[in-house]
């Protein structure tokens, strides 16, 4: 093959590699240089009113919970339970979510009788400061919200959990008349 053959396939390989140069030799700011194109003058900005550094937990509230649930807390609880949790711990919190089925090692069940025991503050924290493989959400879950998660959690608990006494107590279910 002679250089005739050559200068094309040649041509094309400098003129890909003189793209990229350009792409890396973009007009950029070094910090506190001067920046007409800024109103103070200055290449630094500060970060806009309001911006949270992504290390910063969002305790923006109370830590503690926020009374018995209503049903608005109770369905936002499920919403960020179904983004959140769900995926390890499954829809009905039984530890049998998509990541588990993957190969990651699975969450325990809240349906075992240690967490059914366990205080509301457990749920809360774990959810806060992660444990084994699970990763801390406190710089991802609001803490009303994690408060909400844990109010679901308990509802998942007392639906696979309660007797039909308990759902009578609680003005839930009719009686059942029976047939002839």
């Amino acid at each position: 093959m002679g250089w005739s053959e050559r200068l094309p396939a040649l041509a094309l390989a400098l003129l890909l590699a003189a793209c990229e140069r350009d792409m890396a030799d973009q007009r950029k700011y070094q910090p506190l240089e001067a920046a007409s194109i800024f109103p103070n003058g200055q290449s630094a900005q500060l970060p806009p009113e309001g911006t949270v550094a992504r290390e910063t937990a969002l305790e923006l509230s109370e830590d503690r919970p926020p009374g018995p649930p209503t049903l608005d807390r109770l369905q936002r609880g499920r919403e960020r339970y179904d983004i959140f949790c769900a995926p390890c711990h499954g829809r009905v919190g039984d530890g049998r979510g998509m990541v588990p089925e993957r190969g990651f090692p699975a969450p325990p069940s809240y349906h075992s009788e240690r967490l059914r025991s366990a205080p509301d503050r457990h749920f809360y924290e774990v959810m806060s400061r992660g444990f084994g493989a699970m990763y801390p959400y406190a710089d991802r879950i609001a803490p009303e919200d994690r408060w909400a998660i844990v109010a679901y959690i308990r509802a998942l608990q007392l639906s696979q959990h309660a007797t039909l006494k308990d759902a009578r107590e609680a003005g839930v279910a009719e009686p059942l008349e029976r047939q002839p």
